[in-house]
């Protein structure tokens, strides 16, 4: 019986690692029409003439440390009118150099646009829009910079209490989760996950 536990909970990891890295790296994750998945950078496709246009290269800007992805956050939150302090960080500070974020009850009528004002202003401060090959959710985005991946997403109903939604209106959590990734550098395995 342990053994079968351990199967199952190595499954459910292995899941949540591949949810979790199609959400934050799209790009890095494909699935063949087989039902295997390949975790990494995706083979180069040659060109088919040369008047095709290239992609645009991907942004070199320098590696951020956790203090500045903390600022970038802050100053995001902040231009989008809301004060950082009526959040609360995800990770403790200090507690994990490659994690980080910030979250908020919001009311629901205003989350949205509290969204499309954070992730305005990561645009302004360079960050890169990280599109989903399936198609951008409205309610989370990804961007990209210097090594880390962040997030910017909308979350269900909330019942923590806040003092700046009133109790009649429906909460949402705004979130913006931060993570340091190197995907290119990790020797991923190939998964091959069986439906049906």
């Amino acid at each position: 019986m342990n053994a079968l536990l351990k199967r199952v909970w190595i499954g459910l990891a292995a899941t949540l690692i591949v949810s979790l890295a199609a959400v934050v790296a799209p790009d890095h994750v494909q699935i063949n029409d087989d039902g295997r998945i390949h975790l990494g950078a995706p083979a180069p496709t040659p060109t088919l003439s040369p008047s095709t246009a290239a992609p645009a290269p991907e942004s070199t800007s320098p590696p951020l440390t956790r203090d500045a992805v903390d600022e970038a956050i802050r100053t995001a939150v902040g231009a989008a009118g809301m004060d950082p302090a009526q959040g609360r960080p995800t990770v403790a500070a200090g507690a994990d150099s490659k994690r980080t974020g910030w979250t908020a009850v919001r009311a629901k009528s205003a989350a949205q646009s509290e969204m499309n004002a954070v992730c305005a202003d990561l645009e302004r401060q360079g960050w890169t829009l990280n599109p989903n090959p399936k198609g951008d959710r409205p309610d989370a985005r990804s961007y990209k910079r210097g090594g880390w991946y962040l997030v910017v997403s909308m979350r269900g109903n909330s019942q923590a209490p806040s003092t700046d939604v009133a109790s009649t209106d429906a909460q949402t959590s705004l979130t913006l989760t931060g993570l340091q990734l190197n995907l290119s550098d990790i020797p991923l395995p190939e998964i091959t996950v069986r439906i049906g």
